[in-house]
């Protein structure tokens, strides 16, 4: 009887040890199946079971296992690889941002090619011709039909640089109001990030929260496209979310919402009551992007427009006033531009005010009406450098070419930033997604 009960111990230990098996691989396949039935699913991470051995049992003396159990699932993730790919992506996205906006800047001073006659809003082409009218009223300074082109050329130039600078101040206008949009997807974020801090240091505040950080980190990816963060882990499986230079966006539970106003006519960006606006604008994402064209490229070609459009303006009227005009008018013939009484401001104030083709000033002072020197005074303003210590021709010239050199550098950045961001996703991919033939 010793004997049967000893056998019946055994066998019933080996059936328990077989149904503890079968119940372990079950649990165990349906984490398979969960992956497979995911395997397409948006920032899903795979999922592996996790195995814990059995208490042995003794008989005899001897010591027996029993097996392992199942004790649910964990996401393969690599928390410093995510935070990387995060950060790679804010800067991806700010210098796409910014090289939308360059390249638009960019397309208003594309200069003539393929064609003899200058093209609409070609301004290096409109400084040629207009200092070559001068050129032309020359051989005959009373000439009404010479005159006119002066005027005609002056005209265009005018118009020319101050739609420049109109389009500029438009473009600014529409990035302020993108800008103040991306506020409501920043906040938007931000509270969900909060709640699923919550949830999870309620679920699983010491181990993998599965699903819930998947969730969790597909919001910060999308936060990181928008916005510069700095991400800092907490206890209880937590996360704070600051912006780059230390605003807390978002601390456990809590989120704080940025906020904008108006400042000076344009967005500005708040935590609290701390103004953020520069932090952002070098800190990443969309915003970032964004602000770098709105506050920094933008203004700066504006600001080398008013430039020319001061100096060409100031030297014509000066020159105009420093001759004799077919009305007899000796040092006093008028201006051709409107005269601006400082550079900012000039490019898209820029206008022909004189309309009477008399009041050019083509003779010298005591001279006749059919004098031409000053005419080739004019022309030859042309080849001084009454614009930042450069001709005219030459100042456009060399802001188109700077502008080109900006626009090449950050497109190189946003190439590099890319690759390294697809680098990253496939080292991601290849630990965290799901391939069907491993499962």
């Amino acid at each position: 009887m010793l004997f049967r009960s000893r056998v019946m111990g055994t066998i019933n230990s080996a059936f328990n040890l077989i149904a503890s098996a079968l119940d372990a691989d079950q649990s165990a396949l349906s984490i398979v199946s969960n992956n497979v039935a995911n395997a397409n699913t948006t920032g899903y991470t795979r999922e592996i079971p996790n195995w814990q051995e059995n208490q042995p049992i003794q008989i005899n003396g001897i010591q027996y296992g029993t097996g392992v159990t199942e004790t649910g699932a964990t996401s393969v993730r690599d928390k410093v690889l995510l935070e990387r790919l995060d950060q790679q992506q804010q800067l991806a996205s700010a210098s796409g941002k910014r090289l939308t906006a360059l390249n638009t800047i960019e397309a208003l001073f594309t200069p003539n090619t393929g064609s003899s006659s200058a093209k609409a809003g070609d301004i290096g082409s409109d400084i040629t011709s207009f200092f070559s009218s001068f050129s032309s009223m020359e051989a005959n300074p009373t000439d009404n039909a010479l005159r006119q082109q002066v005027l005609s050329t002056g005209s265009t130039l005018a118009a020319d640089i101050s739609n420049a600078a109109s389009s500029l101040d438009a473009q600014r206008a529409a990035l302020n109001q993108e800008g103040a949009g991306i506020t409501q997807q920043v906040n938007a974020l931000t509270g969900e990030i909060a709640q699923l801090n919550l949830q999870i240091q309620t679920t699983s505040p010491e181990s993998d929260a599965g699903v819930l950080e998947d969730q969790r980190q597909q919001d910060l990816g999308q936060l990181s496209q928008l916005i510069g963060i700095n991400q800092i882990t907490t206890e209880n499986n937590g996360l704070t979310i600051t912006t780059t230079s230390g605003q807390a966006l978002v601390s456990q539970g809590s989120s704080y919402e940025l906020t904008n106003g108006m400042v000076g006519g344009m967005a500005h960006f708040f935590v609290g009551t701390t103004d953020v606006t520069s932090q952002l604008a070098g800190g990443g994402g969309a915003l970032g992007g964004l602000l770098a064209a709105r506050d920094q490229d933008i203004p700066n070609v504006l600001a080398g427009l008013d430039q020319l459009a001061y100096s060409v303006t100031t030297e014509v009227n000066a020159q105009n006033n420093a001759g004799t005009d077919l009305a007899g008018d000796v040092g006093n013939a008028g201006n051709i531009f409107l005269q601006q009484s400082q550079v900012e401001g000039s490019a898209a104030a820029m206008k022909m005010v004189m309309t009477d083709p008399n009041h050019i000033a083509a003779a010298g002072l005591g001279q006749g009406t059919g004098d031409n020197s000053n005419a080739a005074a004019m022309a030859n303003l042309a080849n001084q450098s009454i614009v930042n210590g450069q001709t005219p021709s030459n100042y456009y010239s060399s802001f188109v070419t700077s502008l080109g050199s900006t626009v090449l550098q950050v497109q190189t950045e946003n190439t590099a930033e890319n690759a390294s961001v697809t680098q990253l996703q496939t080292q991601n991919n290849a630990l965290s997604g799901v391939n069907l033939n491993d499962e």
